[in-house]
């Protein structure tokens, strides 16, 4: 793999992980709580779910003039981007609170307990809720891995990263069988956020004609700028804390 298709990876990866061990959180709160075979059913649903709607997203970006998928891509990263480094950045800074594994499924489990049993057989509420909750964490990450594929004809190695993120956080969960409060989210979605951005100004300038010096390589100084960017966002919002 080259230096491109790397950072391709590593992205998808951490990202794909934060959402992984969120959701993660939500089919333990309400395995552990209620009943693990409907939680497992609802988790592998969305999971099935979201692989057909890569699918259809990747063979449909297949059709698109390249100009226009770059800048596409471009303006779908820079906002997923975004909207990660932000939080990142607000986080480090003491801004915003940071996020509570623990707290989350704290709260997961209480609103299980207190839900109404329904008829016998299969658990509807824990159906109903680890499949929610997995394709809610899910469909950004799908959209992660459909736009930086496509921009470099990678569906399958960026849903190849995907998937190992899930396994990973899969296999974690059932082996501590608690919420994975160590794992550390918030300087992962800082670095996803810090690539998704440099990708996004990458393919949308490409879109629209710039021609970068060093071709792909540039990759590495609009990471460089947009991490150092964000590191005095965050001693700028620090001190005025």
């Amino acid at each position: 793999m080259n230096g491109a298709e790397v950072a391709l990876v590593v992205s998808v990866f951490l990202a794909s992980l934060v959402e992984a061990v969120e959701a993660v959180t939500i089919v333990l709160a309400v395995g552990t709580t209620r009943a693990w075979d409907a939680a497992l059913y609802g988790a592998g649903a969305a999971l099935a779910l979201l692989a057909v709607l890569i699918a259809l997203l990747g063979r449909a970006l297949e059709r698109v003039p390249l100009e226009t998928l770059h800048v596409a891509v471009g303006v779908l990263l820079l906002a997923i981007g975004l909207q990660w480094l932000r939080k990142a950045v607000l986080r480090a800074a003491g801004r915003k609170a940071l996020h509570d594994e623990r707290a989350e499924f704290r709260e997961q489990s209480d609103a299980a307990r207190r839900a109404r049993g329904g008829p016998g057989g299969l658990d509807r509420y824990s159906l109903s809720v680890a499949f929610k909750g997995v394709l809610v964490e899910g469909l950004e990450v799908a959209l992660i891995v459909v736009t930086l594929g496509a921009a470099r004809d990678r569906i399958g190695l960026a849903a190849a990263a995907a998937i190992l993120a899930a396994l990973v956080a899969a296999g974690a969960g059932a082996a501590v069988r608690a919420p994975l409060a160590r794992v550390p989210e918030n300087a992962m979605k800082f670095a996803v956020g810090v690539m998704l951005c440099s990708f996004g100004v990458f393919w949308l300038g490409s879109g629209l004609g710039v021609s970068w010096p060093g071709g792909d390589a540039m990759l590495l100084a609009l990471i460089a700028g947009v991490l150092a960017a964000a590191l005095i966002s965050v001693r700028a919002l620090a001190v005025r804390a």
